[in-house]
């Protein structure tokens, strides 16, 4: 490099500094200016000749102080070396104006600050903020409108802006034009809109920003609106639609310049925002005209809501003045299970279809209408009770024809409760309440089916809700025991594999309670999550108890809801209750039904993985009963699979029952997974199951559920039998 090559790169860099909008400071160490380029004077007014030997700060922030930075800034500075924030500065000739500051501080030299002139962002801000406020306060659409032109013009003096709105019919009509003169107006107003029609018609009717950057070379049919624009010094015009939420066109913002030209990027910028402004103030202007739709009726799927189906099922009740009725209350079964796997767009877009064939099914005159998220209603005046029946079975067959989402295939399927007018209520909330009760029996009962009310639901009902307060003060009086039933190696039959963990409850009243009543009102009721980990607890304990006294028992598997599987936290929670016991994660099997595997929300998956990671192991229960998808047993992590008892009784009587165990047993192989055979209950089912190399056994044949001070007992005779029989055995106990 040339001694002559520094001068040469110094000028440049003067040069490029120069050039720069943004201002550039340089100062010493008592913050006095050294140097300041161009664009510093053309930002706030003041020359490097002016500035030079004061403090820039103090001067531009019109404030008295004895330091010579501001307090805050100053104590960035000393803690990081560098300032950045937005800073509100005074002009030379006396505006405010805000500006991004940037301030680097050089030891021993002083600072360098760069300030960006952010004056028409802040602005905007400040005008969309008031703009909302307005909106909110419900103030009359002209008057905000209004504020909206007039503040725009004043942050951007070169131009007029302008609201219009379009009509049913394809006419604009303006709503607030501060600065265009009344002729223009009255031209305006009315005006139809097309390709030809100006700016504002040609964005109007083709849905996209639109510009006339000459008005001058306006049409002939339009000479008479632009000559009035003209004459009030507007030479140009761009506008762009305003779009409802529904993507209609309701509107057109329009800009006009004092000289021939179009938009440039900051123009655009604004436009933007006023344009979602207009629509959010024209949207609540026009929602005045639809507030009955809004109130009454339900957006998704159009049909009525809650509160106009009770209003005009109230009406139609008062109106048949005492003949008969029905009500049909309809739940869609497993519509969480599309939402989940499929997504919310699946979701309703199966909830309006579903709404679709409720309405093909209903007569005319019937009420109908969605109470909330898949449940619906359907008022039948002057209806039979089996008419009613009719109806529904007709129903149910509707709503169960294939329907695609996507690339997926489904078959909505439902519940249906029944119940009559006056028979079972005289007023829609009994009705209502009544017809509810049934469809939840209708569920209890298999789904996809339709259930009459009668007075036994009502105690049914009643009961369930007893159930539900006994069961939480079971839960916390510790009124839960579980029992554990021992699972065998089938070849080595003295030897466990393990034992499953099942709850009882002998409540002091009604006395023993089924696990398929208590646990269903405990995963309806919200108390799943509670009760989980409950059985966790108590199972690690025991297996942790029984090992300090010397009873060995492999494993312990509990049985899982699917719901548990929502908690973001339930495998942490698995892994904190082995770590409080003691247990490493090969004691603890987690049992899973099929509905858990097809559930593929982002919880349940990311439990599954963890879980996994965790090394715990994960067993598929009552395999065969459900969906039984085979990508599901390679995708995700199971090491287990339980064969439903209900081949295992129909063994010696169903060769479909034999050829599904050996297919089961042949996947299961293949894929290195172990398969416990439940209910087994006879020798010749032992037998059959030991010849196809079934490898672990359970079932009554064995041992029921036992208390846990009962089972190492059951272990030493077991032990014995056994080897009584000579069959090979293995030491299960110190």
């Amino acid at each position: 490099m040339t001694s002559s090559s520094a001068p040469r790169n110094g000028l440049a860099l003067r040069q490029a500094l120069d050039s720069s909008d943004a201002a550039w400071i340089v100062t010493d160490t008592q913050c006095l200016t050294c140097q300041v380029n161009a664009g510093f004077e053309r930002l706030l007014g003041w020359s490097e000749q002016a500035l030079l030997g004061q403090r820039p700060l103090q001067l531009l922030l019109g404030e008295a102080q004895d330091s010579p930075l501001p307090t805050h800034i100053q104590q960035v500075l000393t803690s990081h070396g560098r300032f950045a924030g937005d800073l509100q500065l005074r002009h030379r000739d006396g505006h405010m104006l805000w500006v991004a500051a940037i301030i680097n501080r050089i030891p021993e030299a002083g600072e360098v600050m760069v300030l960006t002139d952010i004056t028409f962002s802040k602005r905007l801000h400040a005008l969309q903020k008031q703009a909302l406020e307005d909106v909110a306060q419900e103030r009359p659409l002209s008057l905000l409108l209004q504020r909206l032109c007039e503040e725009i013009e004043r942050i951007a003096p070169e131009l007029a802006m302008g609201v219009l709105q379009v009509d049913e019919q394809g006419h604009l009509h303006p709503l607030a034009c501060p600065s265009l003169p009344r002729d223009a107006l009255e031209r305006l107003n009315n005006l139809p809109i097309g390709p030809d029609m100006g700016a504002c018609g040609q964005a109007a009717f083709l849905a996209q920003p639109a510009t006339e950057d000459d008005l001058r070379r306006a049409p002939a049919h339009l000479q008479s609106l632009s000559q009035c624009l003209l004459q009030a010094g507007l030479q140009a015009c761009w506008a762009a639609p305003i779009f409802s939420r529904e993507r209609q066109v309701i509107g057109v913002l329009a800009l006009y310049f004092r000289e021939p030209r179009g938009p440039h990027t900051q123009h655009l910028h604004m436009a933007q925002t006023c344009i979602h402004l207009c629509t959010v103030a024209m949207e609540r202007e026009h929602s005045r005209a639809r507030i009955h739709q809004l109130a009454y009726y339900d957006p998704l799927t159009q049909l009525p809501n809650r509160n106009m189906f009770h209003r005009s099922a109230t009406d139609a009740l008062h109106a048949v003045q005492g003949r008969s009725c029905a009500l049909l209350f309809v739940d869609l079964d497993r519509f969480k299970l599309v939402n989940d796997s499929q997504g919310h767009a699946a979701g309703d877009a199966l909830l309006c279809e579903v709404a679709q064939r409720i309405r093909a099914t209903a007569r005319p005159g019937d009420v109908l209408g969605r109470l909330s998220s898949d449940e619906f209603a359907l008022l039948l005046p002057q209806c039979s009770a089996t008419e009613a029946e009719a109806v529904a079975q007709r129903l149910l067959g509707r709503i169960a024809e294939p329907f695609t989402i996507g690339n997926a295939v489904n078959i909505p399927h439902a519940s249906v409760g029944i119940c009559t007018y006056p028979e079972d209520g005289t007023d829609i909330n009994t009705l209502l309440r009544h017809a509810d009760q049934a469809m939840y029996v209708a569920k209890q009962h298999g789904r996809q089916r339709w259930q009459r009310f009668s007075p036994e639901i009502n105690q049914f009902t009643q009961d369930r809700v007893a159930m539900e307060h006994a069961l939480r003060e079971a839960l916390h009086n510790g009124q839960l025991q579980l029992h554990y039933q021992p699972q065998v190696l089938s070849h080595t039959l003295g030897q466990l594999h393990g034992v499953e963990a099942l709850a009882r409850w002998q409540h002091p009243e009604w006395g023993y309670v089924s696990p398929m009543r208590f646990i269903a009102v405990a995963e309806d009721a919200g108390m799943i999550q509670d009760f989980t980990q409950w059985l966790l607890e108590t199972a690690c304990h025991q297996l942790a108890l029984w090992r300090s006294q010397g009873v060995q028992v492999p494993q312990v598997a509990v049985n899982l809801s699917t719901k548990n599987f929502h908690d973001p936290e339930f495998a942490q929670s698995v892994a904190s209750a082995l770590q409080r016991h003691g247990l490493a994660a090969k004691d603890l099997v987690l049992e899973i039904t099929e509905s858990v595997m097809l559930n593929a929300s982002p919880a349940t998956l990311a439990n599954l993985e963890s879980l996994h990671q965790l090394g715990l192991q994960l067993s598929l229960d009552d395999f065969g009963t459900g969906y039984s998808s085979l990508s599901y047993l390679h995708r995700l992590p199971i090491s287990e699979i339980k064969l439903d008892k209900s081949f295992v009784q129909d063994l010696g009587n169903s060769v479909a029952a034999e050829a599904l165990i050996r297919s089961v047993l042949s996947i299961a192989h293949s894929l290195h997974m172990t398969v416990v055979a439940e209910g087994v209950e006879t020798a010749e089912q032992r037998q059959w199951l030991q010849q196809q190399d079934c490898p672990v056994l359970q079932g009554y044949l064995f041992c029921r559920p036992l208390p846990p001070q009962d089972l190492p007992g059951w272990i030493l005779s077991h032990r014995a039998r056994q080897s009584a029989s000579a069959a090979p055995t293995a030491d299960i106990t110190h």
